[in-house]
């Protein structure tokens, strides 16, 4: 299928692997399914009773790519979409997500994106989701996802999620239950620009023995926009945990960083930190003196910070 060139720019974007019509596949265009594609291991079904998809992934699953990416070119749409995962025991998977907004218009633009993964024992998925606001026009870019997994025992889950540039407002919603010997890790990036807003609730249930949790959220707050996080970790059994949250402010910016840990075990181990500043002046003058100016100097330690 041959796409516009918004398209295609946006998709280049959120799809670090660079989208295909191959394998298990669904393009979601301006409140649609574009076009879908099925594997011998992953199957996609349309919901019969609200928008969205259900995601099938077989226990024989090894090493395969899911693609489901989401374009907004329409000004003035909201679009909310439920997607829901069920992973196999024994499956390893790596679902690619995301959504970018291309508001060319003066009304608000909106994509809210419910995903619910139901990940059986043993099972190993990592899901990576990226977000990604452009447009000449006045109307806002919004995006507010929320994010549902429910880890059974011994299962791996590894979520990426990065917000690239160009979004005005973000409401981030994760939960995250987990079973007995389960291993999370995520890591969350962010960068906000003139009056943007983004907020991120994260809470981690730790129900099982065993279980550990790794969360880093990294962000850069330029202009006058404003970050909220706040990451939860709550130990219900014999657990570890780790929260570590780093922000770099700039300008105007204003940056919340609210790490909590809640510990209702007697062998819950959980960590936080977190740290907020502004870019190291020793750094700057390090890479100025190897001819970059101060604007191309900032760029190379945000990107180097983020990644």
């Amino acid at each position: 299928m041959a796409f516009d060139k918004i398209t295609e720019k946006v998709l280049g974007i959120i799809d670090s692997e660079g989208f295909k019509e191959e394998g298990a596949y669904n393009l979601r265009y301006n409140g649609t399914a574009l076009c879908r594609g099925d594997s011998e291991n992953i199957k996609i079904r349309k919901k019969e009773d609200k928008q969205g998809i259900d995601v099938y992934i077989s226990g024989n699953t090894k090493g395969e790519k899911v693609h489901i990416p989401v374009v907004v070119s329409a000004s003035g749409m909201t679009d909310e979409v439920y997607n829901d995962f069920y992973i196999e025991s024994g499956a390893d998977v790596h679902i690619i997500a995301g959504c970018g907004i291309h508001n060319a218009g003066c009304n608000d633009t909106r994509h809210d994106g419910i995903h619910s993964f139901h990940v059986s024992p043993g099972a190993n998925v990592k899901y990576e989701e990226k977000h990604y606001g452009e447009g000449e026009g006045t109307g806002a870019r919004i995006l507010n996802p929320v994010t549902k997994i429910f880890m059974e025992e011994n299962s791996v889950f590894t979520l990426e999620t990065t917000q690239i540039e160009g979004v005005d407002s973000t409401k981030r919603e994760t939960e995250i239950f987990m079973g007995a010997g389960s291993k999370l890790f995520v890591t969350e990036k962010l960068m906000t620009h003139d009056k943007q807003t983004a907020v991120s609730n994260v809470d981690v249930i730790l129900n099982g023995d065993g279980s550990s949790a790794q969360i880093i959220s990294r962000s850069v707050a330029k202009g006058e926009s404003v970050q909220t996080f706040h990451p939860r970790a709550i130990g219900n059994a014999g657990c570890h945990a780790h929260i570590q949250c780093d922000s770099i402010i700039m300008e105007n910016a204003r940056v919340v960083s609210i790490p909590e840990i809640d510990a209702n075990h007697l062998d819950a181990a959980i960590i936080h930190e977190a740290a907020i500043g502004r870019i190291n002046n020793d750094q700057l003058m390090k890479l100025q003196t190897l001819g970059l100016t101060e604007e191309e100097a900032e760029g190379v330690i945000v990107e180097a910070f983020l990644n």
